[in-house]
């Protein structure tokens, strides 16, 4: 359960932070105006605070883990609500940093 917690954790960090930069984005770059960017200051605070809740003690490692999941859950937005179409290369490099989240998040300590 702590792993299925943990994952539900990054999936909810990504799309807050992802969600939150893309507003601000749309709110500046797109003209679409302060609502819009404050809609994004708000969702990357909660960012900010889903980190906070998972199980592993360590700031450090979790803040290293999330990365990958940003990487993977960035391309996944892009093309889910942007329309980006990422190359073969793009989900190679996603699936390596998925693999090094795995490693350093769930890999057996004390080794």
């Amino acid at each position: 359960m702590t792993v299925v917690r943990s994952l539900l954790l990054f999936a909810l960090a990504a799309l807050a932070e992802i969600g939150g930069a893309w507003l601000i984005w749309q709110g500046w770059r797109e003209n679409r105006g302060l609502w819009w960017i404050a809609a994004g200051v708000v969702a990357l605070g909660v960012y900010g605070f889903a980190a906070t809740f998972q199980p592993d003690p360590d700031f450090g490692r979790i803040l290293a883990a999330y990365g990958g999941v940003f990487v993977a859950g960035s391309l996944a937005w892009g093309m889910i609500v942007d329309g980006f179409r990422p190359g073969l290369w793009d989900f190679v490099g996603a699936g390596i940093c998925l693999v090094g989240v795995a490693v350093i998040m769930y890999a057996p300590r004390g080794l």
